[in-house]
């Protein structure tokens, strides 16, 4: 393993520990391989990044980029549904191209701590559910929708980097996939089912119109007023 000489200190660090991790199998990458594939000294990884943590957390923010530019390439359909489908196969396509990345980015969990890349990427699944929410093809409110989704993709692709590349089987991505999105649809009772699902309509209206009133925000109504009917409206998706 070598890098060009010629790149900065810091991105030469950068670099060697994307490259490392790359090869580690899971295991702890320590600051002196770290630095010894990158030609520079302890203090140079200090002076830049902190400490070794700081250096994985630039690591960590590089690859995310990567991982909203391969999302923001996807050009809107012009169906929600179809989009948040799209997004999925590119969340998993990354994931395999990318698995050491994908790995520091969501595969890390720590009870009670909550990664902020996994916040990062529900606000950019966000955007495709609420559109599906102000067409009324949602039956449970957005934020849920979002986490559902998103949970059900990290878990399909860490399912999929975990097993030997000839064994892996996309058809149960797609087919999570469907199912997951079904589940939070009110187009789900149209689907070809024996025993399809029934939304109710004043569910889908209610989820529709919150939609809409949180991303128009109307002047007519003051803030008091814009929350009140907001709760109204979050009563009746939970409870009818």
């Amino acid at each position: 393993m070598s890098l060009d000489i010629q790149l900065p200190p810091r991105e030469r660090l950068l670099q060697a520990a994307v490259e490392l991790l790359a090869n580690s199998d899971g295991a702890p990458v320590s600051t002196r391989k770290i630095t010894e594939l990158a030609g520079v000294t302890a203090p140079t990884l200090y002076h830049h990044f902190g400490d070794k943590e700081g250096l994985f957390d630039a690591v960590v923010a590089v690859g995310f980029e990567q991982y909203v530019a391969s999302e923001m390439d996807l050009a809107p359909t012009g169906k929600p549904l179809d989009d948040v489908r799209s997004m999925w196969d590119q969340h998993v396509r990354f994931g395999i191209e990318q698995p050491h990345l994908y790995l520091v980015m969501f595969g890390k969990v720590r009870p009670g701590n909550r990664s902020n890349r996994v916040s990062e990427a529900e606000a950019l699944l966000r955007e495709k559910i609420d559109r599906a929410a102000e067409s009324g093809h949602l039956n449970v409110p957005p934020a849920d929708a979002v986490r559902s989704i998103l949970a059900a993709n990290i878990g399909v692709t860490l399912m999929l980097i975990s097993e030997p590349e000839t064994e892996r089987n996309f058809e149960l991505s797609d087919m999570t996939r469907d199912a997951v999105i079904t589940a939070v649809s009110s187009d789900a009772g149209i689907a070809d089912s024996a025993t399809p699902v029934e939304t109710s309509s004043v569910v889908v209206a209610a989820i529709a119109l919150n939609a809409a009133l949180e991303s128009s925000n109307p002047q007519q109504l003051s803030n008091t007023e814009m929350k009140m009917f907001l709760e109204w409206l979050h009563r009746i998706s939970k409870d009818s």
